[in-house]
């Protein structure tokens, strides 16, 4: 019996540093690592310890004979990687003699380590999500440093408390490997602390050798279209938020009383927020999923949510697994809307790749049916169920409505039959649109930001003209990668203050962390 990787990965690779065979790819160091949607184990060199499993913090390590039905894929997925890729056999890695419990590592490197006789750092890192605490973790464990936990909300986690639908509860548990650090002896966590209002970035450094800010990508990127501020007009961020509880976003934010929303965009927040909306409350209840919204669930009139991609079925931006967990949702129907012959064309030549085409996008959507959506008719599904409908090769080119959202403008494929508007566009209907087509850094008090890309300019996580400052995370390379990126990204940062501190290039502070704590108190 082997294991598979499935859905929940969240690619930090703390799996394959216990493999003892070198079964997981891609590895640390190769070339692939970083890149992929999961991380993959070999079925041919796995040999059935289960040490990756009780690694895994998202409970995403399953053996293969215990996969459920809507697991299943995820053997075959696993399996494809090792085909053609030109990976080595893990076991017996390139051909090495040795035993088949072991293989052979790369030389140990201590590249984010100060020298033994090296006073204690007194780090402050702004942003308890996972690249702030992945900083927190390796300045923890590598060296004798104190750290200092600020957050702007009453309570930690940022986007895995505040980001990632209820209904994943395997993803959120990862939260609980960080916070095993809120508590640490040389940790101090101070919340509902905000730099700019509370307390200035310049009071922050001057409490502390350096300063690390982790504050993700607070805001949403815009339409730029007419009528994008119309009420029944939001991001989906907004969205995530409120089914989240986030303290900023208002319990009557959202109004579910349309019955099809459109969103834009077929990224991964995409189809979070409409598995969200077509799901059966009931299976929500258990989740952490904020009252005010089950509640608003219960109530819902929605129907359908259309998915609205400017691409093709080929460049969908969500990934596979979460494509194949939408496709086993209970009582909700998928539906290609098939108006433009390329969308067939791509599905189907990705479909008849075989093994080759069942990690293509395309080839996903093989046995999902399509068929022309008449949108001057309202929603319609059998039996009562609701359901999704992918809409490629089309983009919004404005939201109509008096007083409030009606209908969504949007191009249209060749030959279809026109709505109102001009030739090659159409309208759908809709009294709810959310605008999920990516997270946007905004500017931070004292700090150096570049508006063109949504980030803090830096040098190796090292802030431009600031001294002893840092980024990681989405501030530092802009709203990409999942969970386990934040891990290197951080590793970058972290090393590169640890080489500034041996150098002698971070500014002394000239408070104390006594004085800190009392300062922290009087402006909260």
């Amino acid at each position: 019996m082997t294991f598979a990787i499935t859905q929940n990965c969240c690619t930090d690779a703390a799996c394959v540093a216990v493999c003892p065979v070198n079964c997981i790819h891609p590895a640390p160091g190769e070339r692939d690592f970083g890149t992929t949607e999961t991380l993959y184990i070999d079925p041919g060199a796995c040999i059935d310890c289960g040490a990756c499993a009780d690694a895994c913090p998202v409970d995403a390590v399953h053996p293969v004979a215990e996969l459920t039905p809507a697991q299943q894929p995820y053997a075959g997925i696993n399996a494809a990687y090792f085909e053609g890729t030109g990976e080595p056999a893990s076991g017996a890695g390139a051909g090495v003699d040795h035993g088949p419990n072991f293989h052979a590592w790369g030389a140990p490197s201590f590249d984010r380590v100060l020298p033994a006789d090296f006073a204690p750092l007194r780090v402050a890192i702004v942003g308890t999500g996972p690249a702030g605490m992945y900083a927190a973790e390796d300045l923890l464990l590598h060296t004798r440093s104190e750290v200092t936990l600020v957050d702007r909300l009453p309570a930690p986690g940022g986007l895995i408390r505040y980001g990632v639908a209820p209904d994943h509860p395997a993803t959120k548990r990862i939260g609980e490997t960080f916070a095993r650090f809120h508590t640490h002896p040389r940790v101090r966590l101070h919340l509902g602390l905000d730099v700019g209002t509370h307390i200035t970035a310049d009071e922050l450094a001057a409490h502390h050798d350096a300063v690390i800010y982790a504050v993700g990508a607070a805001s949403d990127r815009r339409l730029g279209i007419p009528g994008e501020d119309l009420p029944g007009s939001i991001a989906a961020t907004t969205f995530v938020a409120w089914y989240n509880a986030h303290p900023e976003v208002a319990p009557d934010a959202v109004d579910l009383s349309s019955d099809r929303v459109v969103v834009v965009g077929n990224g991964n927040v995409a189809l979070d927020v409409a598995r969200i909306l077509v799901s059966d409350p009931d299976s929500l209840a258990g989740t952490a999923i904020a009252g005010h919204a089950l509640e608003e669930l219960r109530r819902s009139k929605v129907r359908e949510v259309v998915l609205l991609g400017r691409r093709g079925p080929e460049h969908a931006a969500c990934t596979g697994t979460e494509l194949l967990a939408l496709k086993n949702l209970p009582g909700v129907d998928l539906v290609v809307d098939d108006h433009d012959a390329r969308i067939g064309t791509a599905i189907d030549v990705a479909g008849a790749a075989g093994a080759a085409g069942a990690a293509h996008k395309a080839g996903l959507f093989q046995d999902v049916p399509r068929e022309a959506v008449d949108w001057s008719a309202p929603p319609r599904a059998a039996g009562g169920r609701r359901r999704i409908v992918f809409r490629f090769h089309s983009e919004p080119l404005a939201l109509h409505g008096d007083g409030h959202l009606r209908a969504v403008r949007v191009t249209s494929g060749a030959g279809e039959a026109r709505g109102a508007g001009e030739a090659g566009e159409r309208e759908i209907p809709a009294g709810l649109a959310l605008r999920a087509i990516g997270y946007r850094g905004v500017p931070q008090a004292g700090l150096p930001f570049d508006e063109e890309s949504g980030t803090v300019p830096h040098e190796g996580g090292r802030v431009t003209g600031r001294p002893g400052t840092y980024v990681v995370g989405w501030i530092k390379r802009g709203p990409s990668g999942g969970i386990g990126t934040n891990r290197r990204c951080a590793a970058e940062t972290v090393g590169t203050l640890l080489a500034d501190a041996v150098a002698g290039r971070l500014p002394a502070p000239t408070g104390g962390a006594r004085a800190f704590r009392r300062l922290a108190r009087r402006r909260r």
